[in-house]
C-alpha cells in the first residue's frame, strides 16, 4: 500500500513536467511592422491604398484590412453580403446610413472608435482628414453600390 500511494505521488507531481515535455509551446511568429500597401481594389474610388493584415479579401473566411483615404475621400452608399467590424486608426471617419449621400447625417467616428455594420446595411462614408480604418469582415469580399452608376468599375469601363 506504502508502495502505492508513493508511486501516486511521484505520478502527482512529475504529471505537468511530463506534459509540458510532451507537448512544447510554439513560439509565437514574428508579426511584421511594417504593412504593404497597395492601391485599393478597383471596386473602390480612385485615392484609396489598401493593406491585408490577416486573412485573405478574395477567399472564404475572416480577414482584416486596412483602408487608407486621403481627405474628403468618398465612398457612395452601398452595402455587404456579411457583417463588418470597422475601427479607426488614424483621422475622424464620417458614416451614414442610408440609400442617399447626406454628410449632415453622417455620424463622425474618431480614432479607437469602433463598431459594426450589419450584413446588407445600406451605408456611406467619408474622410475627414487623412484617415485609416481597420475593416474586419467574412470573405469573400464584396461591395454593392445602391446606385450601380456609383461604382467606379462601371464608370472606367463606360470610357
Amino acid at each position: 500500500m506504502r508502495r502505492i500511494v508513493l508511486l501516486s505521488a511521484v505520478l502527482l507531481v512529475s504529471a505537468p513536467w511530463l506534459s509540458a515535455q510532451a507537448t512544447p509551446k510554439a513560439k509565437p511568429k514574428p508579426k511584421s511592422a511594417t504593412l504593404h500597401w497597395g492601391p485599393a481594389p478597383a471596386v473602390f474610388p480612385t485615392g484609396a491604398r489598401m493593406a491585408v493584415v490577416s486573412g485573405d479579401p478574395s477567399k472564404s473566411g475572416t480577414f482584416s484590412i486596412q483602408l487608407s483615404m486621403p481627405d474628403g475621400y468618398r465612398i457612395a452608399p452601398h452595402f455587404h453580403p456579411t457583417d463588418e467590424i470597422v475601427e479607426v486608426k488614424k483621422g475622424t471617419f464620417l458614416v451614414g446610413m442610408g440609400d442617399t449621400f447626406s454628410a449632415a447625417n453622417a455620424k463622425p467616428m474618431k480614432v479607437g472608435d469602433k463598431g459594426t455594420v450589419p450584413a446588407q446595411m445600406h451605408h456611406f462614408a467619408t474622410a475627414k482628414g487623412a484617415t485609416i480604418v481597420a475593416v474586419t469582415a467574412v470573405g469573400p469580399f464584396a461591395l454593392t453600390y445602391v446606385n450601380p452608376a456609383d461604382n467606379p468599375q462601371k464608370a472606367a469601363a463606360a470610357k
